[in-house]
């Protein structure tokens, strides 16, 4: 065990093995010297900037090694990176940055946000700066990542981990010196906490300033990886591209292919584990508060269809809506509980927490059961449930449907208001190559019972969710209603 603060994970990696490749971001690879000097450089000039230990600071850098220098050099002065997407409405940003109170904004012209500092997208520090290492510091929440949650509203989620981490395992189930691609959006928190500690750990790090999944099969097949992070939706584009494209790619490298964030069509899954194995392809699930966290492998789920593992740190129990426990097999809201009680991976600013009669039991609002053995099954999100004339629809189980059609890209399941039934069943589809609304309905008649089928379908030009395979449902009502 080598339990080391982030700064000093990546002096040491950079002293053993100075020119190894140690972060690729599209035609960008930086060596892990010059990853320690760029950040030891940046971490000086964000000092000069008044940040110091404590601080959290907002990134609304794209996809880059930009954003992983701005946080590895915040993690060096003992402060806290905050991410968000590069693309957020002024407003919103606003709001967020002010809930953070952030030293600093990276990633925004100076002005855009009032009152605060900010550093613009291509900032490179004065080269005269000191690049030698700086003294050691740990920040106290390794991490704030924001999330709408079970709420719906913006919320900072205060990570209650300090910035030190074991270099020989640093969680995930990552390897060590190896390689891991990972294809993720980094201001979500997966692959943005799954990147930083593979860097930890002293992996090569491979991500894209945009998820393509030709260039992932590429990239997992020139670099050879023994790791790669994936969510459903990329797992659907690439299983979707030409079958003669997916045969050219050499898979054969992985020995962990996890994919989370979003639940996996079965049909999907399955592809998967007969192309990469069924000991390569896992499943992790876990809110960003990590009360809990499950796993699984794809040979446990060929004998547990649909689920999601059971949990190996924190508890998980699926309750009643009067507070009662559910029965195995019995749908309810899934409540989770923490090794070391309340506080203990987290904290939030700007909400609180879904508690079960103020108890230390904390629901992130997803619905599902669990079997008799303890394996966690979901149904949905809480707020995402549809009541069709009195009945209970789960969008995730009609999207499923819907996304095994060919020609299907992505797609979302809203209810819409409708006098008679409460709420009418409504898929936005995209699908570049084209379908028809009577071919819909005779695919979705094959495979769903009739008043799980959508009532209505609207066909967009454009990825109903983005790279991280979220969608904002609530957002598509609005606009709907």
């Amino acid at each position: 065990m080598a339990e080391l603060s982030i700064s000093r994970a990546i002096s040491l990696h950079a002293a053993e093995r100075p020119h190894e490749a140690a972060l690729t971001c599209g035609d960008v690879t930086l060596t892990w010297l010059e990853f320690e000097r760029r950040t030891n450089r940046l971490a000086r000039a964000f000092a000069d900037m008044g940040v110091v230990p404590g601080d959290l600071c907002t990134i609304a850098l794209p996809n880059s090694t930009a954003f992983f220098e701005s946080a590895f050099a915040l993690w060096k002065l003992g402060a806290t990176p905050q991410p968000v997407s590069a693309k957020l409405p002024g407003r919103e940003l606003e709001e967020i940055v002010e809930l953070a109170d952030s030293r600093l904004v990276i990633g925004v012209d100076e002005g855009r946000v009032p009152k605060r500092s900010c550093v613009p997208v291509g900032f490179e520090p004065d080269p005269s700066i000191d690049d030698s290492e700086l003294p050691d510091a740990v920040t106290e929440f390794w991490k704030a990542p924001t999330s709408g949650g079970s709420t719906g509203r913006p919320k900072i989620i205060l990570a209650s981990v300090p910035g030190r981490f074991d270099t020989d395992a640093p969680g995930f189930f990552l390897p060590t010196t190896s390689c891991c691609v990972i294809p993720g959006v980094l201001y979500h928190n997966a692959p943005f906490s799954i990147s930083s500690l593979a860097l930890v750990g002293g992996n090569h790090v491979v991500n894209f300033p945009r998820f393509v999944p030709e260039e992932v099969l590429a990239a997992v097949t020139e670099h050879r990886p023994t790791y790669l992070y994936l969510v459903p939706t990329m797992m659907n584009r690439i299983w979707k591209l030409p079958e003669e494209v997916r045969a050219a790619a050499d898979m054969s490298s992985l020995e962990i292919a996890v994919h989370m964030a979003a639940p996996c069509p079965a049909w999907l899954k399955e592809e998967w584990i007969n192309w990469v194995g069924p000991d390569v392809l896992c499943e992790l699930y876990a809110g960003t508060e990590v009360q809990s966290i499950t796993w699984i492998t794809g040979r446990e789920w060929l004998e547990h269809r649909g689920s999601v593992g059971r949990p190996f740190t924190g508890e998980m129990k699926v309750v009643r809506e009067d507070g009662s426990d559910a029965n195995p097999g019995e749908v309810g809201e899934i409540f989770m509980r923490a090794d070391g009680g309340r506080d203990s991976t987290y904290r939030y600013l700007g909400a609180d927490a879904r508690r079960l009669r103020d108890s230390d039991w904390e629901s992130i609002g997803d619905l599902g059961w669990m079997d008799a053995e303890g394996y966690v099954y979901l149904a949905d999100r809480r707020k995402d449930l549809i009541l069709r004339g009195g009945a209970n629809i789960y969008p995730a189980e009609v999207e499923a449907a819907i996304e095994e059609h060919p020609a299907v890209r992505s797609c979302a399941v809203i209810g819409i208001a409708d006098d008679d039934l409460g709420q009418r069943v409504h898929a936005v589809i995209d699908a570049p190559q084209g379908v028809t609304v009577d071919e819909m309905r005779v695919h979705m008649g094959e495979r769903l019972v009739s008043y799980k089928c959508p009532d209505t379908y609207e066909f967009v030009d454009e990825p109903v969710r983005d790279d991280a395979g979220k969608v904002r449902r609530s957002m598509l009502s609005a606009e709907r209603s």
